[in-house]
């Protein structure tokens, strides 16, 4: 069969009997009346308990709430100072306004992508803040993670670390979401681990703070109608949960596929202006985004070549946070070396899903090649 476009990401490549056995979940579920709560909740705890390696795991009903639960759930309160990194999504700036405390952006490392610890101990000294929310972007991890996570806990600061991205990755051989005192991931759909709908969780390595956590995702409920927290209600599904148990038992080949891909790339575009990110060696990967940075002023020209070839692609991110529109009048501060910037300018990134196959991935290389061979 001839390829004439790969898109950058699809939702429908599932394993054989998968939908089946998924829309017979759903009429259990129905005919229990399992709607929120349940089975299937309990068992999907577990299991990320036992795929993560962590204590304690309680789900939630998306990422971003996941975040603000987790802030709420180590104390943070009005007016605190909270670090965040200026290229990440816009949910982990939010989350910390959403909780009124103050963010301040800091920037990140044109080398890796993510926070650097001299970078990161420079705004502990200078913001003096009472938490930072390390983000581990693109499918792998902050590469300094262990140096961040001695350096806030030598200096007192809270750290949570937002693993949206991040599921099934290591950093010197430990899980990330498991191994961190705290930690939230997002199940959008378009995850690797993604859900029928919205969901999330958090994961702790200590109990107080994850039966806090538990407590604010039921509208701080001590008994039915006893109210201990003024908390939320984010509430995982039991629909979404039914179709992530599922999921789960399939995330091993999931993540092989998109890793495969990811080294396509890298051996395939060898000694173009498009550089496919390398992680370093202490790094495992899951294959999430294929990360590629190219020279600003070349990107439009590729984008174009990709569009006339119906070959999907992102930006992400295309704007750090201390630059959007809703971001100053919040902020308490900012280091800005001008790298987040520059990678939002720089950044591509090529299609990478489950099951995408090498003929995909062929023609995307040769749609990227032919572009520069006729530059």
């Amino acid at each position: 069969m001839s390829i004439n476009g790969v898109p950058f990401i699809t939702l429908n490549r599932f394993e054989n009997g998968f939908r089946e056995e998924f829309l017979a979940g759903v009429e259990t579920l129905f005919d229990n009346t399992q709607f929120i709560g349940g089975p299937q909740v309990a068992k999907l705890e577990e299991k990320l308990k036992e795929k993560t390696e962590a204590k304690h795991v309680v789900g939630c009903a998306n990422g971003t709430d996941a975040i603000q639960i987790a802030l709420r759930g180590v104390g943070i309160d009005k007016d605190d100072v909270v670090l965040i990194p200026d290229m990440t999504f816009w949910a982990t700036f939010e989350a910390v306004v959403n909780v009124n405390a103050k963010p301040v952006t800091v920037d990140v490392s044109r080398e890796t992508l993510h926070w650097d610890k001299e970078t990161f101990k420079e705004a502990v000294e200078k913001f003096k803040p009472k938490a930072a929310i390390l983000v581990h972007l693109y499918g792998w991890g902050c590469p300094d993670t262990m140096e961040i996570r001695k350096i806030a806990e030598d200096n007192g600061v809270i750290l949570i670390e937002d693993g949206a991205q991040c599921f099934g990755t290591k950093v010197h051989g430990e899980s990330l979401l498991g191994s961190a005192k705290v930690a939230t991931t997002s199940f959008y759909p378009a995850k690797v681990l993604g859900a029928s709908g919205d969901a999330g969780a958090i994961f702790s390595t200590d109990e107080q703070i994850i039966n806090t956590c538990r407590t604010l995702i039921n509208h701080g409920r001590t008994s039915h109608y006893s109210h201990g927290l003024i908390g939320w209600n984010s509430r995982i599904g039991a629909y979404e949960s039914l179709f992530l148990n599922m999921s789960l038992e399939h995330i091993d080949a999931r993540l092989d596929s998109r890793r495969k891909a990811v080294k396509y790339y890298q051996e395939n575009l060898q000694g173009l202006p498009l550089k496919i990110q390398e992680v370093p060696s202490h790094v495992e990967e899951n294959g999430y985004c294929s990360v590629a940075l190219i020279d600003p002023d070349l990107r439009g020209p590729l984008i174009e070549s990709l569009k006339a070839a119906n070959v999907g692609f992102g930006t992400i991110y295309p704007g750090a946070m201390s630059k959007q529109e809703a971001a100053p009048k919040y902020m308490a501060g900012s280091i800005d070396n001008g790298n987040a910037d520059y990678i939002s300018k720089a950044v591509l990134n090529l299609p990478c899903y489950a099951y995408i196959t090498e003929e995909e991935c062929e023609y995307v290389c040769q749609v990227v090649k032919k572009h520069f061979s006729n530059s």
